[in-house]
């Protein structure tokens, strides 16, 4: 089959790329013609640990293509997959006016039987708007289906994620949809899940929204730790054992971040409330999400008192390791808050600083990028952890210590065990411990 994956974003890539390793012709598409050029020269716009390789590897077997005119990739296509973005209203609501510009783009170019499927994360009853768009717009009498395929890719391991999937959830209204789709998942039958549209455009917001959930709750145990004489990790071990509940996302920490959970849950509640139902659970979560930054600038008081013009050391701006997106990670909120309090921070992450940049644009003797966490901790007062990047739990402490002005970490991931640090004479603050 002749594949059209239209929008190169973060899913829209991984979902080329992958396609493509099962032997599948792809074409990527986007609208964006120098975004176009720079992936056809292999400059991926986005950090994830593989991608480069898989683009680079299809295109070279020509399984891979990408190409700016999208009423001639729709033209060729026989599966469209709709990968564009669906962001964020002020209300919680998903904006979709790039799911209803490319709608009426496959109904200019339909000359014949095309299946659509929708890949980006949607409301319930998106589908119904994409069948009636084309329906009305289209200019033959030609049949088309509509399916629905959420994607479930982690920042991080997005290509392991998609070529090693633990279900594919396929939304479908006919058995020739049906088959189209789980031919394009072959290899993958035995973990295909077929249900109706509506029941797979539930499943994702569903499922992110739980994960949310799962960690607002941990966290909250967490500050109950924090008052007491319990450790949070050991809690969430004990609660992990049972197989009813699991140990995955019970890691105390921050809070979440990124372009899923914050984006999903709210978009969850939009949803609900709109069809009268009482969301005031996922609200909640979100809500204790949203203070954990507060809890953790008042730990970081707590540590250092008055926190104007003291230097502080921030390690970690990406929401979680493994990539540059900083959408909505705490970072940002932490930094805003620091520097409304005057202190002077040193900056450093693997991969994300130039995309925080963006955001805070160094500034001299109070907002500072550096090359190395070692070059960060230089003269600070306290040094800050943010994202649990590997590079962070192997740092040499000795070589910290002996950098800093004073030697205090508060970890927000609890990174360390907490006998380390104090061995070498810091002070160590952590989530939920001791």
């Amino acid at each position: 089959m002749k594949i059209a994956v239209i929008g190169t974003g973060y899913v829209g890539l991984v979902t080329a790329a992958g396609l493509a390793e099962f032997g599948h012709r792809v074409i990527g598409a986007d609208k964006d013609e120098d975004k176009i050029g720079r992936i056809s020269k292999g400059v991926v716009p986005i950090y994830e640990p593989g991608l480069n390789e898989l683009i680079a590897g299809n295109v070279r077997k020509k399984n891979l293509s990408f190409r700016s005119d999208l009423s001639a990739v729709i033209g060729e296509a026989d599966v469209i997959f709709v990968c564009v973005g669906t962001p964020q209203r002020p209300d919680g609501s998903a904006d979709m006016s790039q799911v209803e510009e490319v709608s009426r783009l496959i109904a200019d170019n339909l000359d014949r039987y095309k299946l659509v499927v929708e890949k980006s994360t949607v409301p319930v009853k998106t589908s119904y708007w994409i069948k009636r768009t084309i329906g009305l717009y289209k200019k033959t009498d030609t049949d088309f289906d509509i399916a629905s395929n959420p994607e479930f890719l982690r920042e991080g391991s997005a290509v392991s994620d998609f070529l090693q999937p633990d279900r594919i959830i396929v939304g479908v209204e006919t058995a020739r949809a049906r088959d189209l789709l789980c031919g394009i998942y072959a290899k993958f039958r035995n973990r295909v899940v077929v249900t109706n549209i509506d029941t797979a455009e539930l499943i994702k917001h569903a499922s992110n929204s739980f994960l949310a959930l799962k960690i607002s709750y941990i966290n909250l145990i967490a500050s109950i730790c924090d008052k007491t004489e319990a450790n949070v990790e050991q809690v969430a071990e004990g609660m992990g054992l049972d197989p009813r509940i699991g140990n995955r996302f019970l890691k105390a920490g921050i809070g979440y971040g990124g372009s899923c959970f914050p984006k999903d849950i709210k978009a969850l509640v939009k949803i609900g409330e709109d069809l009268g139902v009482d969301m005031s659970l996922l609200k909640e979560a979100d809500r204790i999400n949203f203070d954990r930054i507060r809890v953790f600038v008042e730990k970081i008081k707590q540590a250092l008192w008055i926190l104007k013009d003291k230097r502080i050391a921030v390690l970690g701006l990406a929401f979680k390791p493994e990539t540059d997106d900083i959408r909505e990670a705490p970072s940002i909120s932490l930094i805003r808050g620091l520097i409304g309090e005057g202190a002077r921070l040193r900056l450093y992450d693997p991969q994300a600083m130039e995309n925080m940049k963006a955001i805070y644009p160094a500034e001299p003797d109070r907002l500072e990028y550096c090359d190395s966490p070692y070059r960060a901790a230089e003269g600070a007062n306290a040094l800050v952890i943010l994202t649990e990047w590997p590079e962070f739990s192997g740092l040499d402490l000795g070589r910290v210590r002996e950098a800093m002005a004073n030697p205090i970490i508060i970890d927000g991931r609890n990174v360390f065990d907490p006998a380390v640090p104090r061995r070498l004479g810091f002070e160590y603050y952590s989530i939920g411990r001791k």
